[in-house]
C-alpha cells in the first residue's frame, strides 16, 4: 500500500498514538534493571499500553509473536521478548514497539545503554545513530525525496565510520504499519519518490561498530549483525507539513 496524506481526523488519531508511543517506551527506558529478562520489558510494556487506551500494532504482525521487540547489543532488530534472555548493565538494548489508536499507527523505536558503561564506543554508537535519525527528519518538507532523507542519514553514519545497515529500511506508516515508500538509511539526495505534506513516514537508522551485513537467528525473526558488532536502532513516526515537520513519537 502506498502512503496516503492522511485527513485530519485520521491525524488526530496519529497523533494521540504517538503519545501513546512515546509514553510507553519513556517509562520502559526508565524503568529498566540488571536482571530483567526481556519478557518481563515485554509485560510492562503491555500493562502501560492497555492503560493508555491504545492496542499493540506488532502482536502477529507477519506472525510476529508478541507486542513489542527488543533487541540486544549484537541484535540490530526484531528481537522476540523471551523469559529466558537477561539484559544487564552495559548492555545496549533497542524497544522497537507499535501502537495502534482508532486504526491508525505509528512506529517508534529506541536504543538506551543499561546502567553504567566504559565503553565510549557504545556511548558513541547510540549518540551517532540519534543524530543520523535527526539529520533526517530535519530535511523534511513538502516535496522532499525519499534520497534527501536517506543521504542526509548516510552522512553522519558516514562521518563517523559507523556500518549502515542496507538490508533494512524506514517506510510509510499510517494505515498499515509498513507502507510504500521504502526509505533506506543510503542514498543520493534529489533522488526517489517525492514525498507531500500530509504523509506520515517511518524513518529508522540502524547502525553498527562493525559492517553492515545483518543475518537472521534461529528463531526467524531476530536480526544480528553478521561480525557480532554493537548494533543502535531509533524511530521515529513523522507527519511532513508544508514548511518541515511534526514528529507524533516524540520521546
Amino acid at each position: 500500500m502506498q502512503t496516503r496524506i492522511k485527513t485530519d481526523s485520521e491525524l488526530i488519531s496519529m497523533k494521540v498514538s504517538g503519545k501513546i508511543l512515546a509514553t510507553v517506551l519513556n517509562y520502559l527506558s526508565n524503568n529498566l534493571s540488571d536482571g530483567m529478562s526481556t519478557k518481563d520489558i515485554a509485560i510492562l510494556a503491555l500493562k502501560e499500553l492497555r492503560g493508555l487506551g491504545g492496542k499493540p500494532s506488532f502482536l502477529n504482525y507477519q506472525g510476529f509473536p508478541d507486542i513489542i521487540c527488543i533487541s540486544i547489543n549484537n541484535e540490530v532488530v526484531h528481537g522476540i521478548p523471551k523469559k529466558d534472555k537477561i539484559i544487564k548493565n552495559g548492555d545496549i538494548v533497542s524497544l522497537d514497539f507499535g501502537v495502534t489508536y482508532d486504526g491508525m499507527i505509528t512506529d517508534g523505536a529506541i536504543s538506551v545503554i543499561l546502567g553504567k558503561s566504559d565503553n565510549k564506543n557504545a556511548q558513541e554508537l547510540v549518540k551517532h545513530t540519534k543524530q543520523s535519525l535527526d539529520a533526517g527528519i530535519n530535511v523534511l518538507k513538502d516535496g522532499v525525496r525519499v534520497g534527501d532523507i536517506s543521504s542526509a542519514v548516510q552522512a553522519v553514519l558516514d562521518n563517523y565510520r559507523h556500518g549502515i545497515v542496507r538490508d533494512l529500511v524506514g517506510h510509510g506508516v499510517g494505515h498499515q504499519l509498513h507502507e510504500d515508500p521504502n526509505i533506506p538509511n543510503y542514498g543520493k539526495k534529489g533522488s526517489g519518490p517525492l514525498l507531500k505534506s500530509g504523509m506520515t513516514i517511518a524513518i529508522e537508522p540502524m547502525a553498527t561498530l562493525g559492517g553492515d551485513d545483518v543475518v537472521f537467528s534461529e528463531d526467524g525473526w531476530t536480526v544480528l549483525t553478521s561480525d557480532g558488532s554493537l548494533s543502535a536502532h531509533f524511530e521515529n513516526t513523522v507527519l511532513i507539513t508544508d514548511n518541515g515537520f511534526e514528529i507524533l513519537t516524540e520521546y
